[in-house]
């Protein structure tokens, strides 16, 4: 007779989470490695008493805005690799909308969360109840059923023993190497605190293989076939080769082949920035060089990448004709875009045996090919220095600068945040990253505010090591408030506040595409319709301050290179804050090499946006399909 133990809903939902791991590579690790949480009457008696009753087993971080806790979780599982998560629980109503923007996130980075947000009485004993959302033609639907197109996998708890199926396959997804994001479980506030006989062997430990599908023989045939047959290939690397921990046998192959490596936002550090076979970024916010590669490359070899439109110019960047494409990828969604030839495989496997035959073959590039793209490097690398010169003299320093003074600072063992603003563009064509996971640009969703929370969940994750949280005056507005968190826990984070005085990103696009810069400045109204007069007085350093944060203000270059060199020193949360020069401009980087799509208005009276048409046209007339 099966043995079972008399616990609640979210009591046994706990229990069963501490008791899960990951194994690959002989690495296993706990999945589920702590509960983040903000509770209300939705889940402070169900999920909130079980968090109390298994504190020794769960460990449990406070927030302060459920989106924020998606993104510290986020942050954590990235430094990961995937193979640890963590779990959010929300009561219902609001708490659990905010979790929308943070779950799209996840999914779209293919980035593992576990959402529990509460949800209304399964019973109903009176409907409606407080926060409910009363849908007339649906007596089932709730708040909730806004996560479901945001997540990987949905379900609602509305009986005890739905829990045990819905369990199992909530952990599958999350280690799912093609599946994961975010997974939610919706959970009915009366069914939570529900007693149910659950069998001991629900509680037993389980460990689940993170796989490594390897290659099919005949599509690898075609793969090597494609690449001997190239005279200028091109590999773009995207964010399935950190996910795969692919970069070593990225190296190897393309040292051995010398095949010049672009990478995306998200396969920024690939490969180190001083490898001979690395060419930067790719697309919208890349490099020169890596996009002229891009112009004329015959074939394109994308490892772990989706193509996004920053990636492709929004169709515009792969230009030479009969250009074809090999995706080697682990998602056959993703594998078959741009009419590729699919190399359907993990990028480390998949990596490693395209490696093999290549070298068995002794394929390599040609040497004028080669010579022509590290002459275009070493180009590049003049206007990166030329950018963040900074001298130690008593002016304000612009963005590219502040991004020098920290590259004269860190050492592989730091690592950049980054998601929205003119910052992502800057750090894509500029930064040099130094080891595989330096470079942190969450570019799939673009999240003003993710970066403060995600670099606690990254630190938790790196407990003993350097953690810079990268973020504009709008970005900072957005969502401060897990300073708090950083406060209260003692996660040692570096914040750096750049103030140039509104969204400066948008700004500049704005003014490209005819919008005049019209409400994107922190200003006061000049006349009855602009803001163009002077800046707020908005004092972000003293904000942070408030929050528990210790604050370093650097006025000048010199400043900057004390305030920074302290702050990386610091072993309590500390922020520097600089007001930086040229506030209504976007920054003093080279300018985009390469085209992103952004509709301009097809008609208009005033000039500005006229002239912004006719260069979108010109554009819109290079844009292709690859069939």
């Amino acid at each position: 007779m099966t043995s079972t133990t008399r616990l609640t809903v979210a009591q046994a939902l706990v229990r069963f989470l501490a008791a899960q791991y990951t194994e690959r590579d002989g690495e296993r690790r706990r999945l589920i490695g702590a509960t983040w949480g903000i509770f209300g009457h939705g889940n402070v008696a169900g999920i909130g008493q079980a968090l109390v009753e298994y504190a020794d087993e769960m460990p449990y971080h406070q927030g302060r805005n459920e989106q924020a806790m998606v993104h510290a979780a986020v942050g954590y599982a990235r430094q990961c690799g995937r193979l640890s998560a963590h779990a959010v629980t929300t009561s219902i109503g609001p708490g659990a909308t905010n979790l929308v923007t943070g779950a799209a996130l996840a999914t779209i980075n293919h980035l593992p969360v576990l959402l529990l947000p509460g949800d209304v009485f399964a019973t109903r004993p009176a409907d409606p109840v407080l926060q409910q959302l009363e849908v007339p033609f649906a007596g089932d639907v709730s708040v909730n059923d806004c996560l479901r197109p945001v997540s990987k996998y949905f379900d609602r708890i509305s009986r005890p023993e739905a829990l045990i199926p819905a369990a199992l396959q909530a952990m599958r997804v999350l280690t799912d190497p093609v599946d994961t994001g975010a997974v939610t479980l919706a959970l009915p506030q009366d069914v939570q605190a529900e007693a149910y006989d659950w069998p001991e062997e629900f509680f037993a430990e389980r460990t689940w293989a993170v796989r490594r599908p390897a290659a099919d023989a005949g599509e690898l045939a075609g793969a090597v076939a494609a690449v001997r047959q190239a005279r200028r290939p091109l590999i773009v690397a995207g964010g399935g080769v950190h996910h795969s921990r692919a970069e070593e046998a990225l190296a190897e192959l393309a040292s051995a082949t010398r095949i010049p490596v672009a990478s995306t936002q998200a396969g920024k550090g690939s490969l180190r920035w001083d490898h001979p076979q690395d060419v930067g970024g790719i697309g919208h916010t890349g490099t020169a060089t890596a996009d002229e590669l891009a112009r004329t490359a015959d074939l394109v070899i994308g490892v772990g990448t989706r193509y996004t439109d920053f990636t492709t110019a929004s169709g515009t960047l792969f230009g030479a004709s009969g250009v074809r494409f090999l995706n080697l990828n682990i998602a056959p969604y993703d594998g078959h875009k741009l009419a590729g030839t699919p190399l359907i495989a993990d990028a480390r496997a998949g990596l490693e045996a395209l490696g093999e035959a290549l070298l068995m073959h002794k394929h390599r590039a040609e040497p004028a090919y080669v010579t022509e793209y590290t002459d275009d490097k070493e180009r590049w690398e003049y206007r990166v220095d030329a950018a963040y010169e900074a001298e130690d003299v008593d002016i304000r320093p612009t963005q590219p600068q502040v991004l020098g003074v920290l590259d004269e600072l860190v050492t592989e063992d730091d690592i950049l945040i980054n998601a929205a603003g003119s910052l992502p563009g800057d750090l894509h064509k500029l930064w040099r990253a130094r080891s595989r996971d330096q470079y942190h640009v969450e570019y799939g969703y673009s999240c003003m505010g993710y970066e403060i929370p995600a670099a606690i969940g990254v630190r938790m994750a790196a407990p003993d090591r350097p953690v810079w949280a990268l973020v504009g005056d709008g970005t900072y507005l957005m969502m401060p408030t897990e300073i708090v968190t950083a406060v209260q826990e003692g996660v040692a984070i570096k914040v750096i506040i750049l103030q140039n005085h509104g969204y400066a990103s948008i700004g500049g696009l704005s003014e490209s595409v005819g919008g005049e810069r019209y409400g994107t400045a922190y200003r006061y109204r000049a006349g009855d319709r602009t803001y163009t007069g002077a800046p707020l007085p908005v004092d972000l350093a003293a904000n942070a301050a408030s929050l528990g944060m210790r604050v370093l203000r650097a006025k000048t270059v010199r400043d900057l290179r004390t305030a920074l060199a302290e702050a990386r020193d610091a072993d309590t949360p500390t922020c520097v804050y600089v007001e930086t020069e040229t506030a209504d401009t976007v920054s003093g980087a080279p300018p985009a090499q390469a085209w992103w799509d952004v509709p301009v208005a097809e008609t208009a009276t005033r000039s500005s946006a006229v002239k912004a048409r006719e260069e979108y046209d010109r554009h819109v007339a290079a844009r292709r399909r690859h069939l």
